[in-house]
């Protein structure tokens, strides 16, 4: 009864990171069980950061993410890469500011 009497519809953005963190963590399924878990960890704490931090409603933001995070994913699925290593980006400098 009420506002939640249906599942809830995600947006084409919301679709896109969730399909780049499945895309990770099935990437990482093909890596030796260490260096697994620490991608997995990298991974986990990365989108965990930025959901907590990046505005949702910053989109030239979110969509520079996803254009990274795929870079990187296609480079974690190469057969030499063992790793993956975090990189941060100060956000306050895409925030939408208008000067």
């Amino acid at each position: 009864m009420g506002a939640s009497s249906g599942p809830r519809r995600l947006s084409g953005m919301q679709k896109q990171v969730l399909a780049l963190y499945r895309g990770f963590l099935r990437a990482a399924r093909s890596k030796p069980a260490e260096e697994r878990k620490q991608i997995e960890s990298v991974v986990c704490s990365e989108f965990r950061k930025n959901s907590k931090q990046v505005d949702r409603k910053n989109f030239i933001y979110i969509e520079y993410l996803l254009r990274r995070g795929k870079k990187q994913l296609d480079q974690l699925k190469s057969p030499d890469t063992v790793g993956l290593s975090s990189l941060s980006v100060d956000s306050s400098r895409t925030r939408g500011s208008s000067s």
